[in-house]
């Protein structure tokens, strides 16, 4: 029997550091919308897999990407932070120095529009514009777009204030822990479950092959005269993925799925399963279940389901079912989502798949000529 090289055993167990709650759901949201670039969501995909306990080859698998590809994007997620998701376009040479630009900033270096009056907090170019020419007695005259694209390449925007929830679990870290613990040490014994939904009977818009030319507008509707529908998803981190419909949560659905989960491993050893804290999940019944079959429930901490291996695999599987469809009903929809279920399980390591997958994935714009993008990461005081 051959043995792994210490070389080669540290590049298979590389993974991303633990992530923080603002990363876990900032990645969260880009992989399950995917209403992003096709660059930034297949990084998010490399991460937040790397995250929930997967090697290497087999991320370059579900990304159909080069493992050195995930190896960089590990190694600058680790360097850098969420930074290294943004692409970096090559651009031109940058414009002369000119001298009206040293009115910008203060001999202090502070900003005049904080300093100023109020008002002039920058929500508008104009009044930007409007201080410029007054400030310190000197006239400084600068045109709207010339001001708005020089603000841009000293990274100034605007931006509204965004918020996210810190986990207030007081056992959050040793939750997170033990779910590594178990994925280190027993990754054929550990299963993931979670709900995928609501889903609904409405038109959703998405990408596709067309003749040149305007796209189709689809009539949107935000009514759901048929209900929704949950998919249950049960998933293997040995990569296989299952699950049925169902037409609303409870324990009852809970244990079906958990059943389902005991049953895959028929010679009756220990295993463990991750999922998060909704009530339906930590009923006395699931918990007196799992007790009596031995299986160990790994909960997530609170707002922390990206730390759940199975989040990262409900962003393909809104893509390649939801996205451009127009289903008549519940059953057909259902049809349409165990067919792909079917297809990546049967299919997922076949290389001519795995290359049309590929294409598909990157339907948004071409990755020709894209580099490592991100600000440089400042060093600590």
């Amino acid at each position: 029997m051959t043995s792994i090289r210490p070389l080669e055993a540290r590049w298979l167990s590389l993974s991303v550091r633990r992530l923080t709650d603002q990363e876990g759901q900032k990645l969260q949201q880009i992989v399950r919308r995917s209403s992003t670039s096709s660059v930034r969501y297949r990084r998010a995909m490399m991460l937040l897999t790397s995250a929930g306990g997967n090697r290497v080859p087999m991320i370059a698998q579900l990304v159909q990407a080069d493992e050195g590809t995930v190896r960089d994007a590990i190694h600058r997620f680790n360097e850098i932070g969420l930074a290294c998701l943004n692409p970096r376009w090559a651009g031109g040479r940058s414009p002369p120095a000119q001298p009206w630009r040293r009115g910008l900033r203060r001999p202090d270096g502070r900003h005049p529009p904080h300093q100023a009056r109020p008002a002039l907090h920058p929500r508008s170019i104009r009044k930007l514009a409007a201080y410029l020419r007054k400030v310190h007695g000197r006239i400084i005259r600068v045109g709207l777009e010339t001001l708005r694209c020089l603000l841009l390449r000293r990274g100034i925007t605007f931006q509204r204030t965004k918020t996210w929830k810190e986990s207030p679990d007081p056992d959050r870290d040793a939750k997170l822990d033990r779910i590594e613990q178990v994925l280190d040490r027993f990754p054929d014994r550990v299963f993931a479950f979670d709900e995928f939904g609501p889903l609904g009977m409405r038109l959703t818009a998405g990408s596709c092959w067309v003749k040149q030319g305007k796209p189709d507008r689809l009539p949107a509707t935000y009514r759901r005269t048929h209900g929704v529908t949950y998919f249950p998803g049960c998933y293997s981190v040995g990569d296989h993925l299952w699950g049925i419909n169902h037409r609303r949560k409870g324990t009852a659905n809970t244990l079906t799925a958990l059943k389902s989960i005991r049953a895959t491993r028929p010679d009756g050893a220990p295993i463990y399963i991750i999922l998060d804290n909704l009530s339906a999940h930590t009923g006395a019944d699931v918990r007196r279940w799992a007790e009596k079959n031995k299986v160990e429930l790994c909960f997530t901490p609170t707002y922390a389901s990206w730390a759940n291996p199975i989040e990262a695999h409900f962003g393909p599987l809104r893509q390649f079912t939801l996205a451009n469809s127009n289903h008549r009903s519940h059953p057909a929809q259902t049809r349409v989502l165990h067919a792909y279920l079917h297809w990546r399980n049967a299919n997922a390591r076949h290389p001519d798949v795995l290359a049309a997958q590929r294409r598909e994935r990157a339907r948004i714009r071409s990755e020709k000529g894209i580099r490592w993008g991100g600000r440089p990461f400042a060093a600590a005081a």
